[in-house]
């Protein structure tokens, strides 16, 4: 079994596999559209998307519910795009700044894609930004030491937009190519906290023409809807360019991977589908709406 098709066993099960198991093999009735709303609404794929997906589904005149299941799979597929490549090439440094709310697994997502892109042969390095929690700076030195990647941080309570500009120096003279920002957990309704994300994202243009060259903002696959509220947020404040989705694993709710393209219109460049440091895969989406149908 892979890890997409073992990670979104709970949303398969859960939801989607109910589909399987409601359609069977007969005529369409107005009964079987209200099902299937309950069900990808239970799912998370929100109001807006759902109704997205019906509206095409009742356009393409199904008679059989065998076709409309395929036909399910089909318009879901659509909805979604594979990733274009991450903006971190081309120039002698990338800056990657990395946000999203206390507890959705930032620090550990960042520490992911800094292990993969070490072990892909780039040299990366972490600047420990979330300074307001002391814990948060000795995670990601834990992780650091973890992957074998470095991590420049400060003290407790130092200013932020400080730590990047040091981290910045740092990569230029360690020779590092991609510099990778932790960012304080705030909460995307603090207009103040979010104010000093606009800080930092100064800083580093300052420092680094054009930077941050991609700002991957990470959402807890747990909360669903809500987090599609927080990427509205967050997005009007940093030009968020692309999104991680952890916990799909723990969640039944991955529907809302559907909502991200459909009304945010940003791609989905990673998910979380495990807590090892492999767990972290690049979105497929082909393999993905596979995953919540088919067991294998």
């Amino acid at each position: 079994m892979s890890l997409f098709n073992k990670g979104m066993s709970k949303t398969r099960r859960s939801f989607f596999g109910r589909i399987a198991d409601m359609l069977g093999s007969t005529d369409i009735e107005e009964e079987t559209w209200d099902d299937i709303e309950a069900i990808l609404i239970q799912a998370d794929l929100g109001v807006e998307t759902t109704h997205t997906v019906l509206e095409e589904l009742r356009k393409r005149g199904y008679r059989r519910t065998e076709e409309l299941q395929q036909g399910l799979r089909e318009v879901l597929a659509s909805m979604l795009e594979t990733p274009p490549p991450m903006n971190i090439s081309g120039r002698p440094l990338s800056i990657v700044l990395v946000v999203g709310v206390n507890g959705s697994g930032k620090t550990t997502s960042i520490a992911k894609l800094s292990s993969r892109l070490n072990n892909s042969g780039r040299k990366v390095i972490m600047a420990a930004g979330d300074t307001f929690r002391a814990a948060a700076i000795e995670q990601l030195q834990t992780w650091g030491e973890r992957v074998n990647v470095p991590v420049v941080a400060g003290q407790p309570g130092s200013d932020p937009a400080s730590i990047v500009y040091d981290a910045t120096e740092a990569a230029r003279a360690r020779g590092k190519d991609v510099l990778i920002i932790d960012t304080a957990g705030r909460l995307h309704t603090n207009f103040n906290l979010m104010g000093e994300l606009a800080k930092i994202k100064s800083v580093s243009s300052k420092v680094v023409p054009d930077a941050p060259h991609e700002v991957l903002l990470v959402l807890d696959g747990t909360t669903g809807q809500n987090a599609l509220q927080q990427a509205q947020k967050f997005r009007e404040m940093v030009d968020v360019t692309g999104i991680i989705v952890t916990k799909l694993d723990s969640s039944a709710k991955g529907g809302m991977i559907f909502s991200i393209f459909n009304e945010l219109k940003l791609p989905v460049q990673y998910v979380g589908l495990g807590e090892g440091v492999y767990d972290m895969v690049p979105f497929t989406p082909e393999i993905f709406v596979k995953s919540l149908f088919d067991e294998n």
